[in-house]
């Protein structure tokens, strides 16, 4: 890694070649650009195919490519040739990590695989986001989100627990599998300040599905029991879960005997924290078709944003069930710098507050170029 200059973010001076695609490679080099890392993302003659699931567009660009490739540098090869190989080989010589999401055993058709690259190059770091890696009963093919939140159990959980198996509204697994993938690069840079050495990073969609089974993998781990849909509600708390209100419903995730208490009285109810059907959160789960009723009616005449926000400064957590557009509107979304802005580009911004080090919007989504040519 360079030099860098002071407050340049803190991964300025990390060269990271990206030839990944669609989202959970792009997620998680966007993290890594958006901390200081130099992203070069080089992308296949006719582009990421992201830039055309639209629309939304800007210009001629789909809306879900600009979300997950900002602060990135661009470029196009065709690595099936030589001639790409060649300039790829040459970008790796002074790069940090290698991230690339091709199916398992193409890098190596092209020569390209981690075995000869770790030969040339020891220090770097190869992070490969696959669906199911390049061994065992599924290795080698290829995956997707959906199709990982469906096999590792994720859609069985999801849902009304009368109506079918969801797919979770949003890519949570390829987004999860960009997150490791970004937290496995950072460990391994680390562990290359005592070593010297590079190393392999096999990150998959369907271990990171399946590492996402909380708290429904222990619970059948200690109970036998399969879990099943249960709609907004938890498994294991109650009241946690969406209830009506005159206007709307709003979430109450009320994970204590305190925080009960607290609503009961905000409810102007005290004996409802009395009753010994919701002494505990074993008695509240245990009457939980009771609990639900008596609150629906005692919300019946309140409205869900004022009451919601009541409670979160009583102590209780609480929520009401915005859109998107309200979200992220909201005056805290707005204090927390969560959405950028620059020229026509709009985005949410990091999650990721470093103090002395912040990560910064340095760059816009690069346009597609001619192969061969950086922006």
């Amino acid at each position: 890694m360079a030099a860098t200059l002071p407050n340049a973010g803190a991964l300025a001076g990390c060269k990271v070649i990206d030839l990944s695609r669609v989202l959970g490679g792009p997620y998680c080099t966007q993290i890594l650009a958006d901390h200081g890392a130099d992203v070069l993302k080089i992308e296949p003659p006719g582009g990421d195919e992201t830039r055309g699931w639209g629309p939304p567009f800007l210009g001629d660009t789909a809306s879900y490519f600009i979300g997950v490739n900002r602060n990135k540098d661009g470029m196009t090869l065709d690595l099936s040739q030589p001639a790409g190989q060649e300039l790829l080989r040459h970008l790796l010589a002074d790069a940090d990590v290698l991230v690339e999401n091709f199916k398992p055993g193409t890098l190596e058709k092209w020569g390209l695989g981690y075995d000869t690259l770790s030969r040339d190059f020891p220090a770097l770091i190869h992070c490969r986001v696959s669906g199911f890696g390049s061994d065992g009963p599924l290795g080698g093919l290829p995956g997707y989100d959906a199709c990982a939140q469906a096999m590792c159990g994720l859609m069985s959980v999801n849902g009304e627990a009368d109506g079918e198996a969801t797919r979770v509204g949003l890519p949570v697994v390829d987004m999860v599998t960009g997150l490791n993938a970004a937290v496995a690069i950072l460990l391994a840079l680390n562990e290359r300040v005592r070593s010297g050495l590079g190393q392999f990073l096999d990150i998959t969609l369907y271990d990171c599905a399946l590492s996402l089974l909380h708290p429904h993998a222990p619970n059948y781990f200690y109970s036998g029991k399969v879990p099943g849909r249960s709609g907004n509600a938890h498994p294991n708390i109650a009241p946690y879960e969406t209830l009506p209100t005159a206007n709307g419903p709003i979430f109450l995730a009320v994970g204590n005997n305190r925080q009960f208490t607290l609503l009961a009285q905000v409810l102007d109810t005290p004996g409802l924290a009395e009753d010994a059907r919701y002494a505990t959160n074993a008695d509240r789960l245990r009457n939980r078709q009771a609990l639900r009723d008596d609150l629906s009616a005692l919300l019946a005449g309140h409205d869900a944003a004022v009451l919601a926000d009541h409670l979160l400064r009583c102590g209780v957590p609480a929520a009401a069930v915005q859109t998107v557009d309200q979200a992220l509107a909201h005056p805290h979304t707005r204090h927390r710098g969560m959405v950028l802005e620059q020229g026509d580009y709009r985005g949410v911004g990091s999650p990721i507050k470093l103090s002395r080090t912040p990560a910064t919007l340095r760059k816009l989504p690069p346009a597609l170029r001619p192969t061969g040519t950086a922006e």
